[in-house]
């Protein structure tokens, strides 16, 4: 099945209006959830390939692509769109779902475990976001670096990413335009998919703001002298706000796939967008010796007590694939996929 298709609607909730793209009205649901400065249209090419048997369903997330922009409130962490995704399945009919998230999608996917469990039939994480946070934590435990999140947040965006992105630059004249950004962070650079107007299309759409992207801030006096506002997409990433610490804990426990290309460089445990990493390289200047958030070693951390609690969980690094590993090996991804699928 090609990707021509899959078509888009938007669907009324009683929280807002979220456009979705789809292929079909039949089968078992599978809800694909995009990552930050993105939308469903990074799903486009997993939606075509799934067998008839299943309904895949890929959101826009509130602030992104054709859904409403209603303001992110960041001090519920993820829980806005973990309940806009609940509000869409309740006005599609949907009980339970297969749900997939990649990076961000993979901590509202988390969240929405966390809050729902009988609601889940597998959970798929694909370069998901640590479940604590991003930014701003040490050890496998996610402890805070600083009491006020600092270095989290909006304190992880670029300005200059930040200003050609709001103006809605296409072109590929800064190694900070969101097409450089793609090619170089995405993938594994560099990488220039078939689709990549259509994916840069897709990143233009990202609202920007103190509400939405990146969010608000506030002087810290910890290094590097910001931290987390109350409002914006970033900030709702900051482990101020999103912690996942009981997911050994939910009951029932769905099978788990966590799915990565080892070659990212946005999720790592030497992230090029964690401050104190970039610090440590002599990128961002005063650095104090804060250690680096290990994003790959905290997630593997919480899976690991969730399968001690008697959860299936699979972990599937993928050599040579970068943050997109679903785009970059389709091949490889859509086996692992049905494989939870069909657990």
């Amino acid at each position: 099945m090609s990707t021509s298709s899959i078509r888009t609607r938007r669907v009324p909730t009683d929280r807002l209006t979220v456009q979705v793209a789809e292929v079909r009205d039949e089968g078992e649901p599978v809800v694909f959830v995009h990552g930050n400065v993105s939308s469903s249209a990074f799903w486009h090419p997993t939606l075509a390939l799934l067998p008839d048997r299943y309904r895949p369903i890929a959101p826009d997330l509130r602030g992104f692509g054709g859904t409403d922009p209603l303001p992110i409130d960041a001090t519920r962490g993820l829980r806005d769109h973990a309940d806009d995704l609940a509000a869409l399945l309740t006005a599609l009919g949907i009980d339970r779902a297969h749900l997939v998230g990649w990076s961000l999608g993979g901590g509202v996917v988390m969240q929405y475990l966390c809050d729902r469990p009988a609601a889940v039939r597998s959970l798929t994480l694909v370069n998901p976001v640590s479940p604590y946070g991003y930014g701003g934590t040490h050890s496998v435990d996610g402890t805070l670096n600083s009491e006020d999140g600092a270095g989290s947040g909006v304190g992880t965006a670029n300005p200059e990413f930040f200003a050609r992105l709001a103006k809605g630059e296409s072109g590929e004249d800064s190694p900070f335009s969101p097409r450089s950004v793609l090619a170089s962070f995405y993938g594994k650079a560099p990488w220039h998919p078939a689709e990549e107007d259509e994916y840069v299309a897709s990143m233009l759409t990202t609202r920007t703001g103190d509400d939405h992207y990146p969010g608000d801030s506030v002087a810290s006096n910890a290094w590097p002298g910001v931290a987390p506002g109350p409002r914006g997409v970033l900030n709702c990433l900051s482990p101020l706000h999103f912690r996942i610490d009981e997911l050994h804990r939910v009951d029932p426990k769905p099978p788990v796939l966590w799915i990565r290309g080892e070659d990212d460089v946005i999720v790592s445990d030497t992230s090029m967008f964690d401050m104190a990493h970039l610090g440590s390289i002599g990128a961002v200047p005063g650095w104090d010796g804060t250690p680096a958030q290990p994003m790959v070693a905290q997630t593997r951390h919480v899976l690991s007590r969730y399968a001690e609690a008697g959860g299936l969980v699979r972990e599937v690094a993928v050599p040579g694939a970068g943050h997109a590993v679903h785009l970059e090996r389709p091949e490889e991804f859509g086996t692992a996929l049905l494989g939870i699928l069909s657990a």
